[in-house]
């Protein structure tokens, strides 16, 4: 499992190991965090007392003194497994859901028409309606789009990113994800 690191106004970073994490407690470098403890990393016997140093983990961890994140500055990065995740592996035409294997991206403007390869041009197809669609226009190919793209923000960016999430970084992230989000679905 791993941590989100947030810079010290909320903002989401990456997504961290525990001992990573645990290198920013032991530097003195967390400001804030949420959640409950999920993980416990056990270190050396004190010769003074006696005591195992331990280091308790939250799920959430702010920062201090890092640099704000230049992604709220720019589009997240376009990827198929982010994309077909944004669009919830339902194809924009025929609105069927597929497996992962039986997706690609369809490009609305194709790229050999002058389209562009962003969000804002890119949905989820199932392989035969893309196939369908070839190079052309969706009005060309007589196919509406059932849905529209959208940009992610930088929360759901973190939630695209296919991570294994625990509840309180999942509730973080979907407070300032936008309800019009397929991610509320």
């Amino acid at each position: 499992m791993d941590v989100l690191q947030l810079d010290i106004s909320g903002r989401p970073q990456a997504w961290i190991s525990p001992r990573e994490a645990a290198v920013l407690y032991a530097s003195d470098a967390v400001a804030w965090t949420l959640g409950d403890t999920f993980h416990v990393l056990r270190g050396g016997t004190q010769r003074t007392t006696g005591l195992q140093s331990r280091i308790e983990v939250h799920p959430i961890v702010a920062v201090r003194g890092a640099v704000p994140s230049r992604a709220w500055r720019q589009a997240p990065a376009l990827s198929n497994p982010k994309l077909f995740v944004r669009d919830r592996q339902v194809c924009a035409y025929c609105g069927g859901h597929f497996h992962l294997d039986d997706l690609t991206r369809e490009h609305i403007v194709p790229v050999s028409r002058g389209g562009h390869d962003t969000w804002m041009n890119c949905i989820t197809a199932c392989r035969a309606c893309n196939g369908h669609k070839g190079n052309r226009l969706p009005e060309e190919a007589r196919m509406t789009l059932m849905y529209m793209p959208y940009v992610p923000s930088l929360h759901e960016d973190m939630i695209l990113r296919g991570r294994r999430i625990v509840a309180d970084q999942m509730d973080f992230l979907l407070a300032s994800v936008p309800r019009s989000s397929r991610l509320h679905g």
